[in-house]
């Protein structure tokens, strides 16, 4: 099983898709808890969500399931958001802080997880970025999340339907934050936050670097908007996935139209 499926464009875009995947070796499998085995917080069907909203740009997915080791987590294991509750490299708890694991993994074995998937998934993004970026001359990674509306372990109340992460501005040129910002602020019956709860992962503050032409920007949208219900089997609704792909369209596009040399949107 091969980690991470490349799908290579020329647009200045690569989508990032560190949580679709679910794959997971059977001797980790069989470590997971009966819940754990469930694979709950997948971000569910996001690469079919995105798929087709623009031909050209490139991907890179991780195919393994984040309960292996988790391809959006500082590899050192530092938390993203310190003092609140979250799930690290390898989580011991899902979304709900309920254990996943008949005995949690060593120290050893999360180090041979990182460097079997988690470093195998970011050697190809960087890569990929990387080619992007000296073909334009800059670089913008999109990278697509998702997650449950309403995880009381993780937030209060019920999460705005899009969710907007540059790390308070420091991972993309503000005409990039605000483009984001404006489609999803006008987008008819839906919610939005720039910088909310989810600010933006390892993934988003690690190759944001807009003074060197790599702009990076995280959307975290609200499962609600695009599943038929946000539990097991987690089905894709076809009728809402329509009503969001819109707005997801609109967002590729225009970052699409985006001059570093400007300062705007060309």
């Amino acid at each position: 099983m091969k980690p991470v499926e490349v799908k290579q464009g020329s647009s200045p875009i690569v989508l990032g898709l560190p949580h679709t995947g679910t794959f997971v070796p059977k001797p980790i499998f069989d470590e997971l808890t009966d819940l754990g085995k469930t694979l709950a917080d997948t971000d569910w069907h996001i690469d079919r969500l995105y798929e087709g909203l623009s031909s050209d740009v490139t991907s890179v997915r991780a195919l393994f399931h984040r309960y292996v080791v988790d391809a959006n987590r500082d590899p050192s294991g530092v938390s993203l958001y310190p003092g609140q509750n979250t799930t690290g490299l390898v989580p011991l708890t899902d979304f709900d802080g309920e254990r996943l694991w008949l005995n949690d993994p060593t120290s050893d074995e999360i180090e041979e997880r990182r460097l079997a998937w988690h470093a195998v998934y970011h050697s190809a993004l960087e890569t990929e970025l990387k080619r992007v970026h000296a073909i334009h001359g800059f670089v913008i990674l999109y990278d697509c999340h998702s997650i449950r509306s309403n995880i009381p372990f993780l937030f209060d109340g019920t999460l705005p339907d899009f969710n907007i992460g540059t790390n308070g501005g420091l991972t993309c040129d503000p005409m990039i934050e605000k483009t984001v910002v404006d489609i999803c602020k006008n987008a008819d019956g839906f919610t939005s936050v720039l910088n909310g709860r989810f600010k933006g992962g390892w993934t988003t503050r690690h190759y944001g670097k807009p003074a060197e032409g790599f702009h990076a920007i995280q959307m975290e949208l609200a499962q609600a908007n695009y599943l038929e219900t946000e539990q097991l089997p987690f089905d894709y609704d076809a009728h809402k996935a329509k009503r969001l792909r819109v707005h997801l369209d609109d967002i590729l596009k225009q970052l699409e139209k985006f001059s570093p040399a400007q300062g705007e949107r060309a």
